[in-house]
């Protein structure tokens, strides 16, 4: 008689899956942390100027931005000149005033004076409506204006 006995059938023991719902949950936790929301699509071409002496902002939750410039090639019944886009949808100058209202409602009461204005102008986009823009500005008392840009050397925006 021997004290080792062979194993009869050498068949493999059932996976334990008591584990599997820690890991997913763990990974459902992952990317729940780490995924950035996109604010809103672009409706419009932005090829933003190019300038030499450019700051980045510290705060980006306290930051309106503004997007001018032409239809994209998917939003082509909207025209092709230079329209305005807050948000998710193209407006008028008069919905300026509404847009920067609304953004002050949503931010704690303190925070209110540190809301910056960001531009986010096309490079081929008419002064004119960005003139408006800073006139509806002025009317709200939203006076700190940022003009968004790529850095890089000046001599490429005549390109």
């Amino acid at each position: 008689m021997s004290k080792f006995k062979k194993k009869q059938g050498n068949e493999l023991p059932a996976i334990s899956t008591a584990s599997l719902p820690d890991i997913v949950f763990m990974l459902l936790f992952f990317f729940m942390v780490a995924t950035v929301m996109r604010d809103s699509s672009l409706m419009i071409e932005n090829r933003l100027p190019v300038a030499d002496q450019v700051e980045k902002l510290d705060k980006k939750d306290l930051v309106m931005y503004i997007y001018i410039g032409k239809p994209s090639s998917s939003y082509t019944q909207f025209g092709t000149e230079a329209r305005i886009q807050l948000n998710d949808k193209f407006a008028e100058v008069d919905e300026v005033q509404a847009f920067i209202a609304s953004e002050r409602a949503s931010k704690r009461e303190e925070l209110v004076p540190f809301l910056t204005t960001a531009l986010k102008v096309d490079r081929e986009a008419n002064m004119g409506i960005v003139g408006d823009v800073k006139q509806e500005l002025r009317k709200t008392n939203a006076l700190k204006i940022n003009y968004t840009t790529r850095q890089g050397d000046i001599s490429q925006n005549r390109q």
